[in-house]
């Protein structure tokens, strides 16, 4: 085998591996929802509404930060565009009690919050840091994903909420 095919046969694997994922569905996995029953992500795809997935930790400050940034221009947007924003903290279950206080403080009432004790769907979306935040259509599609915060990229999440919504 000349080299030359030996370069182009280790680039196609990469290239495929960068078209599926960013072609990728969510995964199923089991978390518990904020009425402390087990449900499975797969059940968050309705086939009508896309979603902004959230993950994020107590001890996470720009998480906190991010997510209350969406919470306090949720209502505008929703005037603009359909969606919902799924906050999954990764706490593990030592720390779900200060997660689901952190959430009542902070008055993420409009988002949909999962916990993830176990990091089944945190490893299955292949999330190692937070804020990590993914943009999901209406079909359970990942068509947007982004790691870390600074203050304004909320405004672009939205613009891809809105793109895909028309």
């Amino acid at each position: 085998m000349t080299m030359k095919r030996f370069k182009l046969l280790a680039i196609v694997p990469a290239f495929l591996f960068t078209v599926l994922s960013a072609n990728a569905q969510i995964p199923a996995a089991d978390v518990e929802n904020s009425k402390g029953e087990i449900i499975s992500t797969s059940s968050l795809v309705d086939g009508k509404t896309p979603m902004i997935i959230s993950f994020w930790s107590t001890t996470c400050k720009p998480c906190i930060r991010e997510l209350d940034a969406i919470n306090e221009l949720l209502p505008d947007w929703l005037e603009e565009a359909d969606f919902r924003v799924v906050a999954v903290s990764t706490d593990d279950a030592r720390f779900s009690t200060k997660a689901r206080s952190l959430v009542q403080g902070h008055g993420w009432y409009d988002f949909t919050v999962i916990y993830d004790k176990n990091q089944a769907f945190m490893r299955a979306m292949n999330v190692t840091l937070t804020p990590q935040v993914f943009i999901v259509d209406a079909n359970g599609k990942i068509v947007y994903s982004h790691t870390g915060y600074t203050p304004g990229s909320e405004i672009e999440l939205f613009e891809k909420i809105k793109e895909i919504s028309e």
